[in-house]
């Protein structure tokens, strides 16, 4: 067993060429979707770089990258419900089509609030764009425009999700035994 898997469950929830082949199922939606408009990926620090690099190979169009770090965690599993921009964009976005490129959408409260956010901001449109979507713990009524998967409420590491700034660099999508975490 490689070291990067000792702490999983036995069974990967996501492995490698299902990862793949949904991104390039994405890639393709949105390159049709965004078709002669000015498309601005705005990725979520740190979780979905992974996810983001992957994607944006996948866009046959033009387009521009920006990113935010947003926090409603800190160090816990669990959101805390305070969300909190940690790195704001680089650039305007008025009059822009942004799609917004997030790891998991689990309460909704992050998104909701970033949103918010960059409508507030004058972007002609905000679409989300999210790898994992965990609909049994949305606290807030929102949707992903383009979702990767649906997962069970367990704490998932892998492909950019981490746990502790750990399990970031796994090439699955795995769940983290609970007493990783639970002390």
């Amino acid at each position: 067993m490689r070291e990067l898997y000792k702490d999983l469950q036995p069974e990967i929830l996501i492995n490698r060429e299902q990862l793949a082949a949904r991104v390039a199922e994405l890639g393709a939606q949105i390159t049709k979707d965004y078709h002669g408009k000015e498309l601005v990926l705005v990725g979520i620090l740190k979780g979905a770089v992974i996810f983001l690099a992957d994607l944006l190979r996948e866009i046959d169009l033009p387009l521009t990258l920006d990113f935010v770090a947003i926090s409603s965690y800190g160090s816990a599993t669990k959101s805390s419900g305070v969300v909190r921009i940690m790195k704001d964009l680089d650039h305007d976005i008025v009059d822009k089509h942004v799609l917004v490129v997030e790891d998991i959408i689990d309460t909704g409260l992050t998104m909701s609030f970033l949103k918010n956010n960059l409508l507030s901001r004058g972007a002609a449109s905000i679409r989300v764009c999210s790898l994992l979507d965990k609909p049994e713990r949305r606290l807030v009524r929102l949707g992903s425009d383009y979702t990767g998967f649906t997962v069970p409420d367990a704490f998932v590491v892998g492909y950019g999700l981490d746990y502790g700034q750990r399990y970031r660099n796994l090439p699955e999508i795995g769940v983290l035994k609970s007493e990783i975490y639970a002390n």
